[in-house]
Order: C-alpha cells, then sequence, then structure tokens
C-alpha cells in the first residue's frame, strides 16, 4: 500500500475564523506530508504492504511498532480530521444516529463537556475522540498518533490536540481552540457516515 496527501475538501481559507489558511497550509501541506512520508518508508519490509490502513493501525499498535503507529496512525486520523470540520460547522442539530448515541451517553451538553476536557487534560501531543465501543459512544483521548481502532473501538470524531494544530491561531490556549472546533467547524454528517 502507497499512502498518499489527500487533497482538503475546501479552500484554505473556509474555515476562517476558527482555523486559519496559514494552520491549514502548514498543518495539512507540511505536517501530513511528513507522516505520508515516513509511513512509506516505515511499511516497506514491515510485512502489512497489503493490509488496509485500518488493519496497519492495529497491527503496528498490538506489534508495538511504534515509528507505524505514529505515522500511518497519524496519516489515518488526519485523513479523517480534514473531513470531521466543514465551514459552517458544529451546532446541536445532529443526524439521527447520531443523536441516538448521544441521548443514550447522556446528552449534548454531556457529550461536548466531556469531549473538550478530554482535550484539554491530553498531556502533550494527541487527539480527542468519540468513538463506538460495543454500541455505545464513549468518550477518549490517545497519545501522539494513537487512535480508538487501537483500542478496540470505531473512532466517529477525532480532535487534533498537538500544538501545530491550533498555535498559530490560538497560542497556548488549547481550551479556547476545542470549543471553537467543536462549537463551529464539526461536520455533524460526516461524523454520521462514520458510525454507519
Amino acid at each position: 500500500m502507497t499512502f498518499k496527501l489527500p487533497e482538503l475538501p475546501y479552500a484554505y481559507d473556509a474555515l476562517n475564523p476558527y482555523m486559519s489558511a496559514e494552520t491549514l497550509q502548514y498543518h495539512h501541506d507540511k505536517h501530513h506530508q511528513a507522516y505520508v512520508d515516513n509511513g512509506n518508508k516505515l511499511i516497506v519490509g514491515s510485512g502489512l504492504e497489503g493490509k488496509s490502513i485500518e488493519e496497519i493501525c492495529v497491527a503496528a499498535f498490538n506489534g508495538k511498532n511504534a515509528g507505524l503507529v505514529n505515522n500511518v496512525g497519524q496519516h489515518y486520523n488526519h485523513i479523517h480530521f480534514w473531513n470531521w470540520m466543514k465551514p459552517n460547522g458544529g451546532g446541536r442539530k445532529l443526524p439521527g444516529n447520531i443523536e441516538r448515541l448521544v441521548e443514550d451517553y447522556g446528552g449534548f451538553d454531556k457529550v461536548r463537556a466531556d469531549f473538550l476536557n478530554a482535550g484539554a487534560t491530553q498531556f502533550g501531543s494527541g487527539w480527542a475522540w468519540l468513538a463506538i465501543r460495543d454500541g455505545r459512544l464513549e468518550v477518549t483521548k490517545t497519545p501522539n498518533g494513537e487512535n480508538p481502532l487501537m483500542h478496540g473501538s470505531l473512532p466517529i470524531l477525532g480532535v487534533d490536540v498537538w500544538e501545530h494544530s491550533y498555535y498559530i491561531d490560538y497560542r497556548n490556549a488549547r481550551p479556547k481552540y476545542l470549543e471553537a472546533w467543536f462549537d463551529n467547524l464539526v461536520n455533524w454528517d460526516y461524523v454520521s457516515s462514520m458510525a454507519g
């Protein structure tokens, strides 16, 4: 399998004022490209060349292959990260399948609060997630390039809390970034498509 950098599904300036064109240019064109390039080098000779990206994530994690976990994991995470955002996103109007999961969890406000807290309390680099485990919604967080696939869950929404995701726009105010991201950028239709 050869990894490729996907095109952004919107213009660089489409997420203003919540995420700047400068952030997207650096994050997509430089950081994501580096994960793709490193992943393509590291996959050679790993025995995982013919697997899907989801299978590689799980096998690399179980096989304790940190290089693949972080680079292929980050590639997987970012493929979806770009699609988890859209101009005029966010809001409380959820697709039916997501609304049911959220209600079962304890409601929108609880999901939002727990998700923002997971992102704010992830020490160092990593991600905050909404994932499905055994048919139920869970809020979780992972370090570095890890994702819920590696821990037996299906990720349906993830926010990048590496500094390169927010430092140009928010400096060290990660909670402010998380609130702006969740309230104004989330593409709930894409979340719904991942939940099946």
